[in-house]
């Protein structure tokens, strides 16, 4: 199928409404865990695992999501994996007790971990290396940055006027509509010198990084130095320590280990883990302070959060342009850079804070430094990749971002109820200055998260001055010459 520019357009944003979906659905049930939990009689230590299972799946099955789609076709995984989802979450919203539900939202993770990689390498096969694939990869950065933020909006509305199963129903008709268009909008491309699968690496790469996820999400429950947080991320690191020997000797690898002598791939993926350990936990702590803190309820809470999703994708929009000029370097560390900065003063929220003062003024400034942020590590650690391993590198990026939100929030967390809780046994402060102390802490670490991955920016991503040494240095490189 030949694709002109206006078809190109229709599949670009169907990709991006694709995206924003499973970004959003990460988020979204967020708002909705008080009434899931009162409905279906949820015992308050396994609420957390409506969100967990669903985070469990997609981050383990990414990386062999990324290299089946490669393999078999990845406008095929893409329909099949958007069907896989559409299907759970409908299941999901029928769900009459706990397990039922717990069980479809993990299915649904593995559909996830099936189109997330699939559409980002799709949008690598149809879009030309240079101005045109930034301009397309700034758009699938800014609907992945707004989508964080767009969940707590969307949830809260949802829950509040239609119920919590809402929010799993509205993903059925965008399945739908999804699957209805591919065939006419999107190429069907894989990797033809494919003549095997790696059984071995498919078996110890998934047990490696959903245990590795199940140790991070469980570790505050289950304590950092409890037997079973040791154990299992000691299983975790054997497994994936076995996977990398298996992929140096398979005639056929699931993640061939040439493509990590991509400069630009390594670092970026490197840069997108660190910047989602410090961006992810602060969707978490807005939605939180604004209802707990502030008194905020759903709906406004949500409303509260549009400025931040709005600006990241205003300015997502525009870093493409700014790429293909100056290279992804330099925007992407004054990205970072000015996150940590928007966090630091996001951090000084206090408990008789008001939206204008502690909320929107934050907002803006982490708004326009994520949203560098997430288009220049997108572009980066795709761009350099070989067209026929489109799926894997698209697949290594989104488990990068997936493990550095859950180590972020994990390691945020742990800081944070660690001071709230030694002030209110001090029984110094009533609760909500409490919870502001904890706030305060989590935010600030997150910032130092944030400028840290700046400055490795800078010595970890290739400048243009290294062009004649022959690396990858810009987003306008063709990976067929790579």
């Amino acid at each position: 199928m030949t694709h002109t520019t206006q078809r190109r357009g229709l599949a670009l944003a169907l990709l991006a409404a694709t995206q924003f979906v499973l970004v959003l659905d990460a988020s979204i049930v967020g708002v909705a865990l008080p009434s899931i939990g009162k409905d279906l009689e949820f015992a308050p230590e396994d609420l957390s695992w409506v969100a967990n299972a669903y985070t469990l799946t997609f981050g383990g099955l990414l990386l062999l999501g990324g290299r089946v789609a490669d393999l078999v076709g990845r406008r095929l995984m893409f329909m099949v994996g958007m069907g896989l989802f559409s299907a759970t979450s409908l299941v999901g919203a029928l769900s009459v007790n706990a397990g039922m539900l717990v069980g479809a939202r993990a299915v649904q993770g593995v559909g996830a971990a099936i189109v997330a990689p699939a559409a980002l390498s799709l949008i690598m096969t149809i879009f030309t290396a240079g101005p045109e694939r930034n301009k397309a990869m700034g758009v699938i950065g800014a609907v992945a940055g707004a989508g964080g933020a767009a969940g707590s909006i969307l949830g809260g509305g949802l829950t509040e006027w239609l119920g919590w199963e809402s929010t799993l129903y509205v993903n059925v008709p965008i399945g739908i509509l999804a699957i209805a268009l591919s065939p006419w909008l999107l190429p069907e491309a894989k990797d033809p010198g494919a003549r095997g699968f790696d059984l071995a690496g498919a078996v110890t790469a998934t047990g490696g990084l959903a245990s590795l996820v199940y140790t991070l999400v469980d570790a505050n429950n289950a304590g950092w130095r409890s037997a079973q947080t040791f154990g299992l991320g000691a299983l975790s690191l054997l497994l994936i320590a076995l996977f990398f020997v298996i992929e140096s000797r398979a005639a056929q690898p699931l993640m061939p280990l040439r493509i990590f002598r991509l400069g630009m791939l390594r670092g970026a993926n490197i840069i997108a883990l660190l910047s989602t350990m410090a961006m992810f936990p602060m969707f978490f702590y807005m939605t939180f302070y604004m209802q707990q803190v502030l008194g905020y309820g759903p709906v406004k809470a949500g409303m509260a959060a549009l400025p931040l999703a709005l600006t990241i994708a205003v300015t997502a929009g525009a870093a493409s342009a700014l790429i293909t000029r100056i290279g992804v370097r330099a925007p992407m560390a004054a990205g970072l850079v000015v996150t940590g900065a928007g966090l630091a003063w996001f951090s000084r929220m206090s408990v008789d804070g008001s939206f204008l003062v502690d909320v929107l003024g934050p907002s803006i400034v982490i708004g326009v430094g994520s949203g560098l942020a997430f288009v220049t590590t997108t572009v980066g650690a795709t761009s350099v990749a070989r067209q026929e391993e489109a799926g894997l590198a698209s697949g290594l990026f989104n488990t990068a971002q997936q493990f550095g939100g859950s180590l972020g929030l994990a390691v945020v967390v742990a800081i944070a109820t660690a001071r709230t809780t030694d002030v209110l046994e001090g029984g110094e402060r009533v609760a909500a200055v409490a919870l502001t102390e904890g706030y305060q802490i989590g935010m600030l670490t997150a910032a130092g998260i944030a400028v840290a991955a700046g400055l490795l920016a800078l010595a970890l991503i290739p400048g243009r001055s290294a062009a004649g040494q022959g690396q990858e240095v810009t987003a306008t490189a063709d990976p067929a010459t790579i």
